[in-house]
């Protein structure tokens, strides 16, 4: 039940903290996602609520949803504007060789038939920054905190595996295959003209296990 997920809910905003594996977008499969489960968090208004970001579907925690048009359109444009304040939890294949930094590494989408579509690090891509820091260390494995200042597809697992080449762990795509992908957005906070912040905290998730008290 997603409504018993909820981190934050006003009359304008949700924050749910969405499950590794159930993606936000409705698939093409027709199995279960947010978007086809937002009659569970109605609270009581007519219209669904909207998610106006994204999480990939094996990425977990925090996640914006607006329950009015004005919302969307206000939430959005926070988004845009840089606004809004996102920090992720992920669990690396090794340990960076510095304790934090910033990656700058633009970002651009390449398919090929075999393979299908990825994204990579090119001078020709769009703008990607993302500052990092080493949370913990355990068994070779670093837990680090990725704080993006841009928003673009894949940006955190691509800066992970290329910016840092350390791939993120359970990264299929980037890095090698595992049950889970141990990527979590752990908060978010959109400021609000003339009203509190909307801000919400998601805990690290069991499959974490030993790094679940380091974040």
């Amino acid at each position: 039940m997603l409504a018993d997920r909820i981190l934050f809910l006003d009359g304008e905003a949700i924050v749910l903290d969405k499950p590794a594996g159930l993606p936000v977008d409705r698939p093409r499969d027709r199995s279960p996602s947010v978007e086809s489960m937002a009659d569970e968090l109605t609270f009581g208004f007519r219209r669904l609520p909207v998610a106006v970001h994204r999480l990939d579907r094996d990425t977990s925690g925090c996640l914006l949803l607006a329950r009015n048009p004005g919302a969307v359109k206000r939430f959005g444009q926070a988004f845009e504007a840089g606004q809004v304040t996102k920090r992720y939890l992920a669990v690396l294949e090794g340990v960076p060789e510095r304790g934090e930094g910033v990656i700058d590494l633009p970002l651009a989408k390449v398919s090929t038939r075999e393979a299908g579509w990825r994204m990579t690090g090119s001078p020709n891509g769009k703008k990607a920054v993302t500052r990092w820091r080493t949370v913990t260390v355990r068994d070779d494995r670093a837990l680090v905190e990725f704080l993006p200042e841009t928003g673009r597809t894949h940006q955190l697992r691509v800066h992970a595996a290329e910016g840092l080449g350390l791939p993120i762990v359970g990264d299929r795509v980037y890095g090698r295959d595992g049950p889970y992908l141990l990527l979590h957005a752990a908060e978010i906070r959109l400021p609000r003209p003339g009203k509190p912040d909307v801000h919400a905290e998601a805990p690290l998730p069991a499959r974490f296990e030993g790094f679940a008290d380091g974040g």
